[in-house]
């Protein structure tokens, strides 16, 4: 597996710059970045785009609970906000999709261009097919949403169902860790070792309000998955543990044996004293 991790948070604001709060959070001023990527390896495509955040507790209680799933999946549940504080109505109409989670969905985006080439970013199917199906409602349109006075993140296409906003469906597969990445798309393209590619990139979410990070991550992946050492190591460790223990109770047998009970007491018919 061949990754380029990229992080921007930082190199994306201008050096004059001291307050990086106050500079994401003014609409004024272009958030336009451009990168430069150096393919280390050759990578085969299909090639997938993620985005990482860092110090981000998509798993907090408050934040996990504030949706509505009856909302997202049928639309005679528009006005069902039960537990989507504290984004819950805007004007006294509901939001839909209401909730903290939808409220802050990702917003940066991303091109890419190669050898002066743009390469597309296929962005379908990024989502769980099962989200798309069930959880999403195919007749449920945005509506009311980032409309008040903080603009939490995405806004979203009033006109296309929630099923097909699948930037959103990913965003709200909440992470159990603090450290993740989440699918932005896929480049069916292959790309050779010491190219070059410039990703001309939207700054603008906020990660500077909660020390986060934000990186840029382009990697392969084989028939076992992308690239994920914690799972070889947690392997590792459990079976050396497991090793270890095998050969000390062996050890301890053969130096201390236990002594064996007598088996005329396992007989099934054996008759009790006294009787």
């Amino acid at each position: 597996v061949v990754e380029i991790v990229d992080r921007y948070d930082d190199a994306c604001v201008p050096s004059n710059v001291t307050n990086k709060l106050a500079y994401i959070q003014n609409s004024t001023i272009s958030k336009t970045c451009r990168r430069t990527l150096k393919v280390p390896k050759d990578m085969k495509q299909p090639i997938f785009v993620y985005y990482q955040l860092n110090n981000f507790y998509q798993n907090h209680r408050r934040y996990v609970k504030s949706r509505n799933d009856q909302q997202l999946r049928d639309a005679s549940k528009a006005n069902e906000t039960t537990l989507c504080d504290p984004e819950k109505t805007r004007d006294g109409m509901a939001i839909v999709p209401c909730g903290l989670i939808a409220w802050s969905t990702f917003n940066d985006t991303y091109t890419f261009q190669h050898n002066t080439n743009n390469l597309s970013i296929d962005k379908t199917d990024i989502s769980w097919k099962s989200d798309r199906d069930h959880k999403f409602g195919s007749d449920v349109f945005p509506k009311n949403f980032q409309k008040g006075p903080l603009i939490g993140g995405k806004t979203l296409n009033e006109s296309i169902p929630l099923s097909e906003q699948e930037d959103l469906i990913v965003w709200m597969r909440t992470a159990a860790l603090p450290t993740f990445r989440k699918l932005y798309g896929r480049i069916y393209v292959d790309l050779k070792e010491n190219d070059t590619i410039t990703v001309t990139l939207d700054n603008n979410y906020n990660t500077y309000s909660f020390d986060g990070k934000k990186s840029l991550v382009l990697s392969t992946s084989t028939w076992l998955g992308g690239k994920n050492d914690f799972l070889g190591l947690a392997y590792l460790t459990v079976g050396g543990l497991c090793f270890f223990l095998a050969f000390a109770f062996t050890l301890l047998y053969l130096i201390k044996p236990r002594k064996l009970g007598d088996n005329n007491y396992l007989s099934w018919n054996r008759n009790s004293a006294g009787h």
